[in-house]
């Protein structure tokens, strides 16, 4: 097994500021071939399709594995599955969101079918509501991760899942986030085959209505850490010493230069003027616990309402 390859400090800023991240390509060809095989020759359409899926839910081609399995030891030696997870870029991944030992919380293959399989007009693709997979779960300390696999090429009649960046901090009821159709910034998975999507559990997300004539595949498999998540990634290009601030406002022309401050500052297309700061705050406080450090700031965003002169230390 190749080592892992640790996401990079700036791969860490983008996952706190947008709760997720893109790995496109990177499972190898004969890694995809090997699932796709596994699952089997789909019949043409119809009811044929609906058993096969029912036959393969029941079936072993997929593991039922029970929650809060060990990873490593979900997947038998030698099986697509475990090759997937130990692809070295989707390894170091996993181990710098949720560290080593991490634990199986579930995992689902979701098949997406086109409309020639659906009966006509009246069952027409539709795409699945906005929803976050984890409305019971908001805790601070801690966050699962859910990869999401896609091991043929999507494209984008085949209405890949969609998602909003940025939305993982929000703490929201999946029922009230149903309502919404469209917000500006979404984004729909569009990548070629191998491509892996890393998600903190709060993203909002939903799957795209399939107007191809192909099945479109996803298998989701989600994580739990078993380990603080402090500092995992690759901190070889983390700075060193007292962190320093930066102008704001009156910037003198500077712009977005890259580091982990703008990184973290960056809005979103759906960012409202005046709350898009909270979401500046949630941010730097996600990415204080990822640093194990309670006094870093961005911007003096924190440091300003943290201002209590004379207050004795908490």
């Amino acid at each position: 097994m190749s080592a892992a390859i640790g996401l990079t400090t700036a791969q860490m800023a983008e996952f706190a500021a947008r709760g997720v991240l893109r790995l496109d390509g990177v499972v190898p060809d004969a890694i995809n071939r090997a699932f796709l095989e596994l699952l089997g020759t789909p019949p043409a359409g119809g009811e044929g399709l609906r058993a096969w899926y029912g036959r393969l839910m029941r079936g072993s081609a997929i593991p039922r594995v029970p929650a809060g399995t060990p990873l490593e030891a979900a997947y038998a030696p030698g099986s697509p599955l475990r090759a997937l997870v130990e692809v070295p870029e989707v390894r170091g991944a996993i181990e710098s969101l949720v560290g080593p030992g991490s634990r199986l919380d579930h995992h689902f293959l979701h098949v997406t079918f086109p409309p020639r399989f659906l009966g006509g007009d009246a069952r027409a693709p539709k795409a699945q509501h906005w929803h976050q997979d984890s409305t019971i779960d908001p805790r601070e300390d801690a966050f699962d991760v859910q990869l999401f696999y896609f091991p043929q090429a999507v494209t984008p009649e085949m209405g890949g899942t969609r998602y909003l960046p940025g939305s993982h901090l929000r703490v929201v009821s999946e029922a009230a986030i149903a309502r919404y159709q469209n917000v500006r910034g979404q984004r729909h998975v569009v990548c070629p085959a191998g491509s892996v999507l890393l998600a903190h559990h709060g993203l909002w997300h939903g799957g795209g209505a399939n107007r191809s004539d192909a099945l479109r595949f996803l298998f989701k498999i989600r994580l739990a850490p078993t380990v603080p998540q402090v500092r995992l990634w690759d901190t070889a290009d983390l700075e060193a010493g007292p962190h320093p601030q930066r102008p704001i406002f009156w910037t003198g022309g500077a712009g977005d230069d890259g580091t982990v401050d703008a990184i973290l500052t960056r809005p979103e297309p759906w960012f409202e003027a005046d709350t898009s700061r909270l979401e500046y705050v949630a941010r730097i406080r996600f990415w204080r616990r990822l640093l194990g450090d309670p006094s870093w700031d961005a911007d003096y965003w924190l440091t300003r309402l943290e201002n209590e002169p004379g207050r004795a230390p908490r």
